[in-house]
């Protein structure tokens, strides 16, 4: 029986990591939920899966958790440590399903004791690439892949040498206003934002898909995880969200992975791997589906993509203080604070202004040195949305 626990556990893929583990309960233990607020869910799921332990990061909940749990057995805690702490309990397999930052230091705690970290939270390698992976090779700790474009990549290079990488595809629907004229942009709504056209996510990825944030992101996931040069990484809008990534070779051959818009397939194949095992996803009817279609992004509709190969190019601790700009400018979109386009110009502001005065591309990679960072992007986001509302 394989012990689990999941980080995030009430969100969106925490939700769909529990109802495939919850489909084969004799296979599995529950060591450890986390959630937020949603408490509620949290004690359900504990209960429906008879989790070992549950915790809130949220450190005024645990009353209300503990009271939720009475008389079951199982543990409660509350605030960010005892997060990091459920992570570095035992078990074979954890999920990393936080949103954010918050999720870099319980990540870390699973790679320091050599254990298996299946990674959806992109702000890991986003904000400390080198020094997650480096973290993983010291201990012998296994990362896999969650996000679907990445897990599509690790699928398409099991067995291949990535030497003979010559470049990388990752898809983009283009989010809720692909289709949108250029001038309309800037007066999109929150409630416009976050309606997905294909995708069942939550609210905060949902307005990153519409900005092209969260494909910001991937492109410097990509660059970490899998060693490629960023100037071999492309991102194309494919509306239809069935092609997931494509990888192509040194001899013109091009692998692409193609399923349904269905997260338990990445979550399913990390939960399994090395082997496939069914799933409960839909299969693809070719002749129903009828024509897949591609367009390449525009830089005036998603300034985001520009933003991240700055990233890349900079590298040190730039990637935290993008990822800490651009969490704290979707807060004041959604509180109203900015417009929907004042994000990309939010996360330029305080890119160019910590470049200069803070040395961002030539200091040391440390938790520390990235979570001072992650702190001062946020001063600084706050300030430029203050000088904007």
């Amino acid at each position: 029986m394989r012990r689990v626990s999941i980080l995030g556990a009430t969100g969106s893929i925490g939700q769909n990591t529990i109802d495939l583990i919850a489909r084969a309960p004799g296979d599995y233990r529950v060591e450890a939920l986390t959630g937020a607020r949603n408490l509620t869910q949290l004690a359900h799921d504990a209960r429906r899966l008879n989790a070992r332990l549950a915790v809130t990061s949220e450190p005024d909940g645990y009353a209300a958790l503990k009271d939720l749990l009475a008389g079951t057995g199982i543990a409660v805690a509350a605030g960010p440590q005892a997060v990091a702490e459920a992570a570095a309990r035992p078990a074979d397999w954890v999920m990393s399903a936080i949103v954010g930052a918050a999720g870099l230091v319980p990540g870390m705690a699973v790679l320091k004791r050599g254990g298996t970290l299946a990674l959806a939270n992109k702000e890991t390698l986003v904000t400390a690439g080198p020094l997650v992976m480096a973290t993983a090779r010291e201990t012998g700790a296994t990362i896999l892949p969650v996000d679907s474009e990445h897990s599509a990549i690790f699928q398409a290079l099991t067995g291949e040498d990535v030497t003979g990488v010559e470049r990388v595809i990752i898809t983009a629907s283009g989010g809720a206003f692909r289709d949108w004229p250029l001038g309309r942009l800037a007066g999109a709504t929150l409630a416009e934002a976050s309606q997905h056209p294909n995708w069942a996510m939550g609210q905060r990825i949902t307005i990153d898909s519409a900005s092209m944030f969260n494909k910001g992101l991937e492109l410097i996931e990509t660059k970490e995880f899998f060693g490629i040069s960023p100037d071999r990484i492309e991102v194309i809008i494919h509306p239809e969200s069935l092609i997931h990534a494509m990888v192509g070779f040194a001899d013109g051959a091009l692998m692409a992975h193609v399923g349904p818009p269905d997260m338990r397939h990445a979550i399913g194949y990390a939960l399994h791997w090395p082997e496939r095992r069914p799933l409960p996803v839909a299969r693809l009817d070719l002749a129903q589906i009828g024509q897949l279609t591609f367009r390449a992004p525009e830089d005036a509709r998603y300034p985001a993509l520009a933003l991240a190969r700055r990233v890349m190019d900079e590298g040190g601790l730039s990637g935290a203080a993008f990822n800490a700009a651009k969490e704290r400018a979707l807060d004041g979109f959604i509180a109203g604070q900015i417009g929907f386009l004042d994000m990309a110009r939010v996360v330029e502001q305080v890119l160019d202004k910590m470049s200069s005065s803070d040395g961002l591309q030539n200091a040391t990679l440390t938790l520390d040195n990235i979570l001072q960072t992650d702190r001062l992007a946020r001063i600084r986001a706050t300030e430029a949305i203050e000088q904007k509302s």
